[in-house]
């Protein structure tokens, strides 16, 4: 198994002791046993905590935080063996969606509650956009472009390359400080070799320079610092969150995401109060958002309940179409000319993809794909099988445009050496779990053939 050849988390001899958990797999997991002191229900413009329904949503979520820190018993969730107060309000075929707004991805994924024992099935597979918290600092970085110059701001990253971090830090701590309802303008600290290191290569000074632009919406402070109205602040939340917003509206139009009971909202940048309008405003009463406290430790916690219990998830989607390159016979009208190949009298077609999974399809834990393979020469020691992967639903060749060569197949049949004429190497690959597993069996012999398939070389 290749992850632990690299990682060395666990020997060569057990590698299954080491298990992948997904990450928007592990927030469902995590956000359907949420109890009731442990979130804040934006639905209801208030936090379970008793907090009044007259806080807005960023105080309520910083009294939440407070009252975590300070009452340390609701902070134990992990180790306490009971079922989550929101999983009473969650039914047989019911469903959520879990938003994971990270700092470089936003990831969706919808998931169906199965009763009795509350497994769940992934209805719509994780999409990913690049709509991160990370867009907010390219947009800064462009007002900054703005005021003081694209070639300045490249240079002072390259010859100042820590004072740019120390910059971005104090942009991160007032980003934070955002809200809809704020009125008092936010200062951002410039570090001294920014102001010094513009004085020189400009020969005018960082408060020429904003008089100078246009930026109206950016003032200098006496102390030192940009200081930015509050809508100016807003402005560099909106083209990250308006991707967000369409993004989400397009996954509410499909037919499989009807009827969302709950959505919820984790990571990092879900803490964001302009997020959390945002998505109130789209949903429109629509479902119950969600938020649990420490949303950045969401994950973490998820994937702690996932590795108790890895059978937890009982259906998931294939992001992509996976299979094989084979020979088939070739038939005139159907197969291209140019794949033709005559080998002993024999008319093949090369190239043609035999598909495994096709993306998009359910997949239920622990579901096999048979096939069986010979060895080209008796003496063959090592089978090598290249595994291809694509977007599209339906690939006919591996030499079509979007299919790429993503692993190998390797069946080790030395030590199975048999008197039959012809040897089958029959081999199973389980689609179902977190990883592509695979298993062979020698059919003539019975005995078991070492597979497996490595993705991490391509």
């Amino acid at each position: 198994n290749q992850k632990t050849a690299y990682s060395g988390l666990v020997s060569r001899e057990n590698p299954e002791q080491l298990i992948i958990a997904l990450e928007p797999e592990a927030a469902s997991i995590y956000c359907r046993k949420l109890r009731l002191h442990q979130m804040v229900d934006l639905g209801t413009q208030t936090t379970q905590n008793g907090f009044s329904p007259s806080d807005n949503v960023g105080s309520g979520m910083s009294q939440a935080k407070e009252h975590v820190r300070r009452n340390r018993q609701s902070r134990t969730f992990l180790v306490e063996n009971v079922i989550g107060e929101l999983w009473s309000e969650l039914e047989e075929g019911d469903r959520y969606v879990v938003v994971d707004c990270g700092g470089g991805t936003v990831d969706l994924t919808v998931h169906q509650i199965r009763l009795p024992e509350g497994h769940l099935k992934e209805l719509y597979k994780a999409s990913g956009g690049p709509y991160g918290s990370i867009g907010i600092d390219y947009e800064f970085e462009k007002l900054l472009c703005k005021i003081f110059g694209q070639d300045f701001i490249d240079q002072f990253k390259i010859k100042r390359p820590a004072a740019w971090v120390d910059l971005m830090i104090a942009f991160e701590s007032r980003k934070r400080a955002a809200a809809p309802d704020r009125t008092n303008p936010l200062n951002i600290n410039l570090p001294f070799s920014f102001i010094d290191y513009y004085k020189k290569f400009r020969g005018h000074s960082v408060e020429h320079a904003l008089r100078k632009s246009n930026v109206d919406f950016v003032k200098w402070s006496s102390q030192g610092m940009l200081r930015m109205n509050p809508d100016a602040m807003n402005s560099l939340f909106k083209p990250t969150i308006d991707h967000i917003i369409q993004h989400l509206t397009e996954l509410f139009e499909k037919p499989e995401v009807s009827d969302i009971k709950f959505l919820f909202l984790v990571g990092g940048f879900a803490e964001s109060p302009l997020l959390q309008q945002a998505v109130q405003n789209m949903l429109q009463g629509r479902s119950r958002i969600i938020i649990p406290h420490d949303v950045g430790l969401t994950i973490l916690k998820g994937a702690v309940l996932f590795g108790l219990d890895p059978s937890v998830i009982k259906v998931r989607r294939s992001p992509l179409t996976y299979g094989v390159g084979v020979l088939n016979r070739f038939v005139e009208g159907k197969h291209p000319p140019e794949k033709l190949l005559v080998k002993d009298g024999t008319r093949w077609c090369t190239d043609v993809f035999d598909t495994f999974i096709a993306a998009d399809q359910s997949v239920a834990l622990g579901e096999m794909v048979k096939r069986s393979y010979t060895p080209a020469k008796p003496s063959q020691q090592v089978i090598v099988i290249h595994v291809y992967c694509s977007e599209k639903e339906n690939a006919s060749f591996i030499s079509e445009p979007g299919v790429r060569k993503c692993g190998t197949l390797r069946l080790d049949v030395s030590g199975t050496e048999s008197t039959a004429a012809r040897r089958e190497i029959q081999t199973l690959m389980q689609f179902g779990d977190t990883e592509i597993r695979a298993m062979a069996v020698d059919v003539s012999t019975g005995r078991t053939v070492k597979a497996s398939i490595d993705f991490l070389s391509h």
